[in-house]
């Protein structure tokens, strides 16, 4: 008797490895979900090798985190706090014990949809936002229309993309520069710099 396929959330799991900083070579494990693409080492290695002025000490907010691995990774480049976003209840409960395992103080993890928190008015900017939403749900332009509107962006903050379309086609806010851009398979990432308003 053939045994009945895991339900998306409950597709087994996957394992990363932390590239720099404090917890160079460390691995982790993280529950597979539909829709979830860590974001691969290589593609990694590009964002923080563009980012390693700006990481230490940055305030940091991964709005869709998944495995975690942007967000640990930043975390182990010295960033000051990062703040992680995701609904699936798995993938939280996964990241809190890997943060009680490397015995991190300044990591918190928030089980929420991120379009309805983003909608709340920021009680602090962030210096670095990384947005890597599962792609066909519409979800990357309007949290990026609702960072800049809810003032959750440091007037110089740092903005991270993955996105099906090429950065050029997005509708994203018009005082956001592209800084960087590299397609890696059928994905395309870039990095994108705020332009104070004043």
């Amino acid at each position: 008797m053939r045994k009945p396929s895991p339900k998306p959330e409950e597709a087994g799991s996957g394992q990363l490895r932390i590239i720099g900083g404090e917890w160079r070579s460390r691995q982790f494990s993280f529950p597979m979900a539909h829709g979830l693409r860590p974001t691969p080492n290589r593609v990694r290695e590009t964002l923080f090798n563009w980012l390693a002025p700006y990481v230490a000490g940055a305030h940091v907010l991964d709005c869709f985190t998944g495995s975690g691995a942007l967000y640990l990774e930043a975390l182990s480049r010295g960033a000051s706090s990062a703040l992680a976003l995701d609904s699936n209840h798995s993938a939280i409960a996964s990241l809190r014990q890997t943060l009680a395992t490397l015995k991190c103080t300044n990591g918190q993890l928030l089980q929420t949809n991120a379009l309805l928190h983003l909608e709340n008015q920021a009680a602090t900017p962030y210096d670095l936002v990384f947005l890597d939403p599962p792609f066909g749900q519409n979800l990357l332009e309007p949290a990026c229309t609702l960072l800049e509107e809810k003032g959750w962006l440091a007037k110089d903050a740092w903005v991270y993309t993955e996105s099906e379309a090429a950065p050029s086609t997005l509708a994203l806010p018009g005082n956001w520069r592209l800084h960087r851009e590299q397609k890696a398979g059928q994905v395309y990432y870039a990095l994108w710099q705020r332009q104070a308003n004043d």
